[in-house]
């Protein structure tokens, strides 16, 4: 039996509730099935717009087996080209961002392309040499309130339900005025799966998080849950925003893909901070001055963000191996604050940095434990970890149902 088949037929079988088999977290060839059928078929998120502002800048990002650099044009357009010269395969752009001064060109034998990916020059190319036929490759590329997103797949699934749902959440924050303050990319020795379920559940940050609890609920608000004073609060918040005219409510994709809400601080929090207190004195957009509390937007299987009157948080994961992901956490302040002026940038970072670490241990250590062969699949808590349930859910479905396809 091929791996995919194995894949499926374990989905098809699996207890529901339950974390997946130990194959899912460490088996090469089952890492190949999910980038073969999630990662090189869905839309991951890869970058904000504005951190390549310019005519000329991009970001480079490993996409499963595929590297792309993401750039602006200079027509203003941001575009995902495959990251292979046409010659002889070279990769064109090492760096994780820069910025290609007129065009792009290959180290190897410099030939050129325009920052639309055709080819502008190819030395002592053949006679019957036809340089439209050698343009860089092109990868899907879509832009959602700011958050750049790309896809491999040859028809990715339609994006605009996604365009839809996220862009009236984040446009009050005027991110097209946002700039990046700070980036930290760190490697988890962890499969991408313990670490979307990690963070898709907060049963264990009151033991591991107790600088990110001073202001982020414990309760599961962010899955769609929560009761009593928690749930009271969060009706509270959601009822004052929205007659601002800023959408709040839970909203997601039918199968909970991708969703965006609005959620409440702890106590009096105004920011995700160590204090509580905002960490920048310049707002976004024209948000009112009051406290609207903490946006949150996921979308599997890359992101999870944050966006808070004051400053705005986005992460991405990418896999790397069976048992190795990268973590990308990129801080977002107003385009006119200034960074000792109006933001102290330790301050800033503080919070996420540490959770970040300690994260990274927290998953690291299951890696570790699932490797063995003693491993069991072990049920989830249906009251603290139906977030894990519906990511669990969400990927084995997606599995299941796209296997059964290609068989």
């Amino acid at each position: 039996m091929n791996p995919a088949d194995t894949v499926h037929d374990l989905l098809v079988g699996r207890l529901p509730g339950h974390s997946l088999p130990r194959d899912f977290y460490t088996d090469p060839s089952f890492h190949q099935v999910d980038l073969d059928v999630i990662w090189h078929r869905e839309w991951v998120f890869v970058g904000v717009d504005v951190s390549i502002p310019n005519a000329g800048d991009f970001l480079t990002v490993q996409l499963g087996e595929f590297n792309l650099v993401v750039i602006r044009g200079v027509d203003g357009i941001v575009r995902a080209l495959h990251n292979v010269c046409r010659h002889r395969g070279s990769m064109l752009c090492e760096e994780a961002r820069g910025t290609a001064r007129r065009r792009i060109v290959c180290p190897y034998h410099q030939w050129s392309y325009e920052l639309d990916g055709t080819l502008a020059r190819a030395r002592h190319a053949p006679s019957d040499f036809e340089p439209g036929d050698h343009s860089l490759g092109s990868a899907h590329c879509e832009i959602a309130g700011g958050m750049i997103f790309v896809s491999v797949a040859d028809t990715p699934p339609d994006f605009a339900p996604v365009r839809t749902l996220v862009e009236p959440y984040l446009a009050p924050f005027e991110l097209g005025r946002a700039r990046v303050a700070a980036t930290s990319t760190v490697v988890e020795n962890g499969n991408w799966k313990l670490v979307m379920e990690n963070n898709r559940e907060c049963f264990h940050c009151k033991a591991a998080h107790p600088e990110l609890c001073v202001t982020f609920p414990e309760a599961p608000l962010h899955s769609g849950g929560g009761s009593g004073d928690d749930l009271a609060a969060l009706e509270r918040l959601v009822a004052e925003c929205e007659a601002l005219g800023l959408p709040s409510r839970f909203v997601a994709a039918p199968d909970l893909q991708y969703r965006a809400m609005r959620m409440p601080f702890v106590g009096e929090a105004r920011s995700m901070t160590s204090t509580g207190n905002p960490a920048v004195a310049v707002r976004f957009g024209q948000l009112p001055p009051v406290n609207i509390g903490d946006i949150l937007l996921y979308h599997y299987p890359s992101t999870w963000s944050h966006f808070m009157a004051d400053h705005a948080v986005t992460f991405r994961i990418l896999p790397i191996g069976p048992t190795q992901t990268e973590l990308t956490t990129t801080w977002l302040v107003n385009c006119d604050a200034v960074e000792g002026v109006d933001y102290d940038i330790e301050e800033l970072t503080k919070v996420w940095l540490l959770t970040n670490r300690q994260d990274t241990a927290l998953v690291e250590r299951t890696q570790r434990g699932v490797n063995s062969p003693a491993y069991r699949p072990g049920p989830y808590s249906p009251v603290e970890e139906e977030g894990v349930i519906q990511f669990v859910d969400w990927y084995s479905a997606t599995m299941t149902q796209r296997l059964r396809r290609a068989g």
